[in-house]
């Protein structure tokens, strides 16, 4: 009380007007917390130590069991000072899922994560400095549907990295790229070259600056919007959406139906072969 009363007199400021500016000034930031559950592939790992590379503002935590209660999360995202929750769900090795969260609040938003390709993968000759903010763009389907205006806002809110926030630099180097192609978020993350690519000179006034992809790539496959923090009334659900069991239930039943078929075909052959005998040659033993 004594420091803002200095303030206020030395500056000829109201303390109220002091303190309210103090406030403000130390008002919590976003902050993810980046989650992920036991049993993820090694491809899983990769893409969480690239988002962690990423964002400066996310915190990771240890994994969890995937059969937890997942009001665990609003717990741990509250001791971490954390607002929202990036959490990553494996399941059978092999499928992953997405959760975004505002906690403790909601509203959240279940993922499907599709075509993952990690930037150790991909190799792109783009690069761009750790802790840099990004750019955040998204096309203009973003505004032809409510639900994807609101997975617009919740992907600002957890993406974009906010001013001053911890091992974050102040400027901006690269862009991350939201657009939507049948029915589903293609993320892209994109370097800002202000160079010639031929000369490694400046550019002119009149050039503009290209892009150079980075990596890593992902599909965003939305399945449900919750009311709540993970949990709650349903605000969405995808009508086009199909489970990756149920994708494999009909692989394997396409498997199984071409061995029906083809088990049936050799039933047939016998058939007709037992109706239809070879007729005897008479000439067979003349030579016996």
């Amino acid at each position: 009380m004594a420091t803002l009363y200095k303030t206020a007199t030395s500056e000829f400021k109201d303390v109220d007007d002091v303190r309210e500016a103090s406030e403000q000034q130390h008002k919590i930031k976003n902050r993810v917390l980046l989650v992920a559950s036991r049993g993820v592939t090694y491809r899983h790992r990769h893409l969480l130590n690239d988002l962690e590379a990423l964002l400066p503002h996310t915190k990771k935590e240890a994994k969890i069991e995937a059969k937890q209660d997942m009001e665990l999360l609003n717990e741990l995202a509250e001791i971490q000072g954390c607002n929202n929750v990036f959490y990553f769900e494996a399941r059978k090795h092999q499928d992953l899922f997405l959760w975004i969260s505002r906690a403790p609040s909601g509203p959240s938003v279940k993922f499907h994560v599709q075509n993952i390709h990690t930037m150790d993968e991909l190799k792109m000759t783009g690069n761009c400095l750790k802790g840099g903010r990004p750019i955040l763009s998204f096309d203009s389907n973003f505004d032809s549907e409510p639900y994807l205006q609101l997975l617009r806002e919740m992907l600002t809110q957890t993406f974009g990295v906010p001013k001053g926030a911890r091992k974050s630099k102040p400027f901006f180097d690269h862009v991350f790229t939201f657009s939507v192609v049948d029915g589903r978020i293609w993320f892209r993350n994109f370097q800002i070259v202000e160079k010639d690519a031929a000369t490694g000179g400046t550019l002119q006034k009149n050039e503009k600056p290209t892009m150079v992809e980075i990596g890593p790539r992902f599909v965003l496959c939305p399945i449900r919007i919750f009311e709540g923090s993970f949990g709650g009334p349903t605000l969405y659900e995808n009508p086009r959406y199909v489970s990756p069991n149920s994708v494999r239930a009909a692989v394997k039943a396409q498997k199984s139906a071409k061995y029906a078929n083809r088990v049936a075909d050799t039933q047939d052959r016998d058939l007709r072969a037992e109706a239809n005998p070879m007729p005897t040659d008479p000439l067979k033993d003349v030579f016996e």
